[in-house]
């Protein structure tokens, strides 16, 4: 796809200086730019490469008036980065601006879905799915039975959605992510043995959640397994039965969530963190990567560790921590010379 500056000019208001029908096919940082890309400038650091950028478009802020020789035209506008990512949102929605249903790939005959529906190849709609408007479903995904889709939601290639799953409007889910398989329910036996527990409840995703690939959520054992809306989801993520996460809450790589904890909203939490089953996570609460959370936290706090616990102190704990082995050897020669004293006086 080719656009002109003076196109690009028109989508973000702005005002182009040098030639306006210059065309561009690619993005590109300034530093590595070449003929036919765009690219933009917002941070003073990189101002001497508006100077020697090869790129043919560059956006920058309207207060910038070069002090020599550009070779690049430039599209000025009030803020640079925030119309760099309107345009990278613009070209997302253009890029992905795929209709129509593919063959081979199954619709069952019961579904039902609304206008500009893509289907990829390879993918299976079960019976009493329900589909909203401009839905974007990639090859290889799976949807089982009587799941709830709503508008404007992309899967990504081999998603897969588990029966009774509902999804809010403005969904991503990403390549390999897995809604709505079972719980990790097993009842011990007296022979040491485990019996399944059925797990028949399900998922509910509401608006505006992004989930990262591979990333896994548990149906229900009964009830519902809740995302709320604006949650972000980072890749390889596990999420267990019946937890509940807070809207707004954010969760990087590698994180597990054990069954029937409730997190709170506007939460942020670091990667590779594991938190035990049956906790409540209060609002705004800041977890450090790679921390182990064993207890219930209030709003607001900060932890750190495993077991975590209060960020200021342990990152004062952690100090003391790489000092042991000279205070250790401080200690040690404190006794020798307590012993000698005593040695002395005993003489």
């Amino acid at each position: 796809m080719k656009f002109t500056a003076e196109q690009i000019a028109g989508i973000l208001a702005g005002e182009v200086v040098g030639n306006p029908m210059v065309e561009v096919f690619r993005l590109s940082k300034i530093e590595e730019g070449a003929a036919g890309s765009l690219t933009f400038l917002s941070n003073p650091k990189y101002l001497n490469y508006i100077y020697t950028t090869q790129a043919s478009v560059t956006i920058v802020n309207d207060t910038f008036f070069p002090e020599n020789a550009v070779h690049t035209t430039l599209i000025k506008v009030p803020d640079a980065y925030a119309a760099f990512s309107k345009l990278l949102e613009f070209y997302n929605e253009v890029k992905n601006n795929k209709s129509g249903i593919e063959q081979p790939s199954f619709l069952s005959a019961t579904v039902q879905y609304g206008e500009n529906l893509y289907l990829g190849s390879f993918s299976y709609i079960g019976e009493n799915v329900i589909i909203g408007n401009n839905v974007k479903i990639y090859p290889n995904c799976f949807v089982g039975d009587n799941v709830v889709i709503g508008d404007n939601v992309t899967f990504f290639a081999g998603a897969k959605i588990y029966s009774e799953s509902i999804i809010g409007n403005n969904c991503v889910i990403h390549s390999g992510s897995v809604v709505g398989s079972d719980g990790f329910g097993f009842a011990p036996n007296p022979d040491g043995t485990y019996t399944k527990i059925p797990q028949i409840g399900n998922v509910i995703i509401e608006d505006n959640v992004d989930i990262g690939s591979c990333t896994t959520i548990d149906r229900a054992t009964m009830g519902s397994t809740i995302i709320r809306q604006g949650v972000k989801l980072d890749n390889q993520i596990q999420i267990a039965h019946n937890v509940e996460i807070g809207e707004n809450t954010v969760i990087a790589a590698q994180t597990g969530i054990a069954g029937s904890t409730k997190i709170g909203k506007n939460g942020m939490i670091g990667g590779q963190v594991g938190i035990s089953g049956h906790l409540t996570i209060g609002n705004n609460v800041r977890i450090q990567a790679q921390s182990g959370v064993g207890r219930n936290i209030k709003d607001n706090e900060i932890i750190q560790g495993s077991p975590a616990f209060g960020y200021n102190d342990f990152s004062k704990s952690f100090i003391h921590f790489k000092n042991l082995p000279k205070l250790v050897t401080e200690i040690t020669e404190l006794k020798k010379q307590i012993l000698n004293q005593k040695n002395g006086n005993n003489g």
